[in-house]
């Protein structure tokens, strides 16, 4: 309960901020953010592939 009360209180924080900065800084930060999360997935899908899955200790520890 606490961590969904400290997550509404962040969003609140968030969305206050947003409404106050002009529509362009929001947009510019958004496709930040947006390209950031496509960088990360990529690498990620990437790591997979190159681990042979998604987890190393899937293996059940014996190498």
């Amino acid at each position: 309960m606490l961590f969904l009360v400290g997550a509404l209180l962040v969003l609140g924080v968030v969305l206050g901020v947003v409404a106050h900065v002009p529509a362009p800084v929001s947009a510019v930060a958004g496709l930040a953010i947006a390209l950031w999360l496509a960088l990360f997935a990529a690498r990620e899908h990437l790591l997979g592939r190159r681990r042979g899955g998604r987890l190393d200790h899937d293996r059940g520890g014996v190498r």
